[in-house]
């Protein structure tokens, strides 16, 4: 993948920053503090797996501070495309640029579990006042007191939220987001869109999340892209402003205009008021 000169930054964890691999075969550099460039530029990114074509020319644009929501079926290459963003992935041709600090958070929260919760936040974090920004970082996402307990002691809410929090405590220019609240209840969910969206209006990151659910997309997003067979096939604004309701027609009719993208009659997949609309 070619590339401009690459910043190098630490090995990450589950959520730290991504790691640049050397410039010769790095699959992202590091975006410089222009203020005219976006926050993530993609260009012509792909990516084979035994010969098969996953990512098949990938241009896309993210503001700093703008959310994007990413659906496509299972198997069209979304958490590809998110793993080359983080650094993870140095097989991908092209080139993408992406600010010198991201985060990751995955589906699993991936806490360590022999550590407690305020150290799985602080981990890999080189600041003198790492503790405190730490616990300052649980307490935003509401798990203030919680910082002595093991994560086996955590609902699947609270591990997101711990999770959340050591993505968050070092200030990302990119908060990448894999799938974060799949394994959730939905009243859980419901929660953590709300809690999401909040840390994202005061951290302004550029946000890339993944995702099966189409309300899910539409209810957080700033954008909702569509990938099929290889390219974005679909980029949307979402024109609904803060409070979104599903019962907006705007809200609808967006919806329905994804879930055709994506194969799926809306009349399957909306029967009653409140459903996700999933695909696989």
């Amino acid at each position: 993948m070619t590339t401009a000169p690459a910043t190098t930054v630490p090995t990450p964890t589950a959520t730290a920053p991504a790691a640049a691999a050397p410039a010769a075969t790095a699959p992202q550099a590091r975006a410089g503090d222009g203020a005219s460039q976006p926050a993530v530029r993609v260009r012509g990114v792909r990516r084979e797996f035994a010969g098969r074509e996953v990512l098949a020319g990938i241009d896309l644009d993210i503001a700093a501070g703008e959310f994007v929501a990413l659906l496509g079926r299972s198997g069209s290459g979304k958490s590809t495309l998110l793993r080359i963003l983080a650094g993870l992935d140095s097989d991908a041709t092209g080139q993408a640029t992406v600010p010198e600090r991201d985060a990751v958070v995955f589906q699993d929260p991936r806490l360590l579990p022999w550590a407690r919760v305020l150290d799985n936040v602080q981990l890999g974090l080189r600041h003198r006042d790492a503790r405190a920004r730490a616990t300052a970082a649980l307490a935003e996402v509401g798990l203030g007191g919680r910082e002595r307990a093991w994560p086996a002691t955590l609902s699947g809410g609270e591990a997101q939220r711990a999770a959340l929090a050591r993505a968050l405590v070092r200030s990302p220019g990119l908060l990448l987001l894999d799938e974060p609240f799949g394994a959730l209840d939905a009243l859980t969910r419901i929660r953590m869109h709300s809690l999401l969206r909040d840390l994202c209006r005061r951290h302004r990151p550029a946000v890339l999340l993944v995702t099966h659910d189409v309300d899910e997309a539409i209810l957080l997003a700033d954008r909702v892209a569509v990938l099929t067979d290889g390219r974005l096939s679909l980029d949307e604004p979402v024109r609904l402003g803060g409070a979104r309701h599903r019962a907006d027609p705007t809200f609808t009719a967006l919806r329905a205009r994804l879930l055709t993208e994506l194969g799926v009659v809306d009349d399957e997949a909306s029967e009653g008021d409140g459903h996700q609309a999933e695909y696989c």
